[in-house]
């Protein structure tokens, strides 16, 4: 009997470490957050959401890709158009990948 309780408290610390890992890795950036470059393929304002073409996320570890985003900020979708060459900042928080801040690359 012993033994068995035991095993369900070693179970729930196990359990517990690896919910704090995960809650850690949906919250917290890889490492500093650095502006990428990237060009806007597509702009969803209905779904807040908008497509790049981009490099290198460091503070995610995601190789450049194309891909969907959503948008902290929906007026943002507002300061860029498809074919913009652009550089933000991309952050995970509360799971979802969000543009943090983007702005026209000089």
């Amino acid at each position: 009997m012993l033994l068995g309780a035991a095993h369900a408290q070693t179970g729930t610390k196990h359990e517990m470490v690896t919910m704090n890992m995960e809650a850690t890795q949906k919250t917290a950036p890889m490492g500093p957050v650095e502006m990428v470059n990237g060009e806007v393929r597509k702009v969803d304002k209905d779904t807040k959401k908008i497509t790049l073409k981009h490099g290198d996320i460091k503070n995610l570890g995601m190789p450049g890709m194309t891909m969907v985003f959503q948008v902290k900020d929906p007026a943002m979708l507002d300061k860029v158009q498809a074919g913009d060459k652009v550089r933000f900042k991309a952050e995970r928080l509360g799971g979802a990948l969000l543009i943090t801040e983007i702005e026209l690359r000089k």
